[in-house]
């Protein structure tokens, strides 16, 4: 499906960024002060090094405990930043996204930066992608649920033998043997 509107389109042109050096401390307050979710981190040069995310500092720094005036960005950016291209439709960025699971993207013209994708972003421009992204999560929150047997006497859909004890496994009968094979 493409919308016919590209990533540039809908991008954050000025992405804020952090050095490598930057406490943890420092990127929560320039999140805070600029209510968003995620810093890029870049080089002296302005080369795009990481990304940190708000989820990033609290799984790494805060639940464990670290002093976050103590831990630079460096420490617990992610690196290896997938990115995406100014040019791509932001259909194709967006299920990049969801393949992921992140909410932001940051956005690259050759080995330079020039923005930042994210879901808002999207949303803002095209609305209607929110049914696809909705549908897109709740598979995902779907397969990663447990699934439960429920037993009963019945016929095996395998082997066509009546059982006492017939475990319904996401809609298909199977008897005890059926299920070791």
């Amino acid at each position: 499906m493409k919308t016919g509107y590209k990533v540039c389109d809908a991008m954050t042109n000025r992405p804020i960024g952090v050095s490598p050096e930057t406490s943890i401390k420092e990127c929560a307050q320039v999140m805070k002060r600029n209510n968003i979710g995620s810093v890029v981190v870049v080089d002296k040069s302005g080369r795009l090094v990481g990304h940190l995310t708000e989820q990033a500092i609290l799984h790494e720094v805060v639940a464990k405990g670290h002093d976050a005036s103590r831990v630079a960005a460096e420490r617990v950016m992610a690196k290896g930043v997938a990115t995406t291209s100014p040019e791509k439709d932001i259909f194709d960025a967006l299920m990049r996204m969801c393949d992921l699971d992140v909410k932001q993207l940051p956005v690259m013209a050759g080995k330079r930066l020039v923005g930042i994708l994210t879901l808002k972003d999207i949303l803002k421009i095209q609305p209607q992608l929110f049914e696809l992204l909705a549908e897109k999560f709740e598979l995902r929150e779907e397969s990663r649920k447990p699934i439960f047997e429920f037993k009963q006497e019945g016929f095996c859909d395998y082997c066509c033998r009546y059982s006492e004890a017939v475990s319904n496994i996401r809609g298909v009968s199977l008897c005890s043997d059926c299920m070791r094979r």
